[in-house]
């Protein structure tokens, strides 16, 4: 299809292929993570990961909030060429991060060991849990800083180097996995300082954006705006909920698991868990990918380019599906053994029995990922939080409760394909609604 801006199905392949290949990367230091505290560490140390994903979810999903939404409001500004107004949304983004990151820096500092035990930390994973959390906390400046230019960069014409920040410092992860907990052995805090050490690297790469001034946005003097900064937050809303809602299932799933089966449950979920983050992560490179062109066809009210891109981004997630989940059938038993370094049959025979049945609502997952982030971006707020409200929180924790109590662990592992096949219902019925305010720069 083409537009005034060129060819739109090639501009489509360069941004989602770009941001998936850094979505990966992303995803394959979250499993280098897995893996060697999986082989080093064994069951607790996996155990102890898994329970710390809730904390470390609520900190990205802000992050998340605030890359998409700022990045969103910024391309609607420097389309309606106001580039002053493009700076202070991101003078907003700034002053939001350092305001939150600095309560989670003294959370890191006073009450790591305390937030452990809420998220179900017991006396066999509470050092390790407590060790996570105290880092990830104190780095937090960084995690947040790092999405946020992620999301301005995606909209500021860099897509190829918001992809290399984030392989650089997915990569440079993986190495300082094996050097931290090998030739220096030091444990879980080797694995979380190696976490902790990406984000730095990846703002670095990103440096290179400023020292090039290529940036169309840029640091001045603005009022703080009550009315902007909610506007970001709301735009980005359906990414926070999103992640925000997954760090709830993950913390729900653990204490039903921890329950029916013990910390053998918690970590044959984080094996799936983590595997499910490669899947989620591709779609969210779709969705992310897409946005800066959905937001600047929705603010030039270009109806037609809305839709082709809403298309060509359905055709990848079940593209990508049907590929990822064939191979997950075929080699269930293989994959789980990797991350069973102490070959627990239990943990294998758990692991492999949820990762079918889990993985089945994937394809529903990334369509309703992407009609979440298309609806926000084409101004319609409240259908796309509502969206991600539902097949987050409000569907899937009472599902799983349920079904946990009536069918045990395969009613657990249920909860998911079912919540996001019933709301998938709900994502025809609000892609199908017209559109209001569409183009509105206010």
């Amino acid at each position: 299809m083409e537009t005034k801006h060129g060819n739109l199905f090639g501009e489509f392949c360069r941004y989602v292929a770009l941001q998936i290949m850094g979505m990966i990367g992303l995803s394959c230091y979250i499993l280098a993570d897995t893996f060697f505290i999986a082989q080093r560490l064994g069951r607790v140390g996996l155990a102890a990961l898994n329970i710390v994903i809730p904390a470390f979810t609520v900190m990205n999903a802000v992050a998340m909030m605030l890359g998409m939404g700022g990045g969103a409001r910024y391309m609607l500004r420097m389309s309606c060429g106001e580039e002053r107004k493009g700076s202070e949304v991101f003078m907003h983004c700034l002053r939001t991060v350092g305001v939150l990151s600095a309560v989670l820096v003294v959370m890191g500092v006073g009450c790591p060991a305390f937030v452990a035990r809420l998220l179900g930390a017991d006396s066999e994973t509470l050092s390790m849990t407590t060790t996570y959390l105290r880092m990830i906390w104190l780095f937090s400046p960084f995690f947040m800083l790092n999405n946020v230019l992620q999301g301005f960069l995606r909209n500021d014409g860099a897509p190829h180097l918001s992809m290399a920040a984030m392989l650089t410092g997915s990569f440079a992860n993986i190495l300082l996995d094996w050097v931290f907990l090998y030739p220096l052995d030091m444990g879980i805090f080797g694995a979380v300082l190696a976490t902790c050490s990406a984000p730095v690297i990846s703002i670095g790469v990103m440096s290179v954006h400023f020292l090039r001034r290529k940036n169309r946005f840029h640091l001045c003097r603005t009022k703080f705006e009550i009315r902007e900064a909610v506007r970001i937050c709301t735009v980005g809303g359906s990414a926070f909920i999103t992640e925000i809602s997954n760090g709830v299932v993950i913390f729900v799933f653990n204490m039903l698991l921890q329950e029916q089966a013990g910390n053998t449950g918690v970590a044959a979920y984080g094996v799936i868990a983590n595997l499910a983050i490669v899947l989620i992560a591709i779609f969210n490179g779709t969705a992310q990918g897409m946005q800066p062109l959905v937001s600047r066809s929705a603010a030039e009210n270009d109806r037609a380019a809305s839709g082709a891109l809403l298309r060509y981004g359905i055709i990848t997630v079940l593209g990508v599906f049907a590929v990822l989940f064939t191979c997950i059938c075929i080699w269930t038993a293989p994959v789980t053994a990797i991350f069973n370094s102490e070959h627990d049959p239990h943990l294998q025979t758990l692991a492999e029995q949820g990762m079918r049945l889990y993985f089945s609502g994937m394809v529903f997952a990334g369509i309703n990922i992407l009609a979440a982030t298309f609806l926000a971006c084409t101004e319609r707020i409240f259908a796309s939080n509502l969206l991600s409200l539902l097949r987050g929180l409000l569907v899937i924790v009472p599902m799983a409760i349920l079904l946990g109590k009536f069918a045990g662990l395969t009613g657990i592992w249920l909860a998911f394909p079912l919540t996001e096949a019933s709301c998938f219902v709900g994502t025809l019925i609000s892609l199908k609604r017209p559109r209001s305010g569409e183009g509105n720069a206010s």
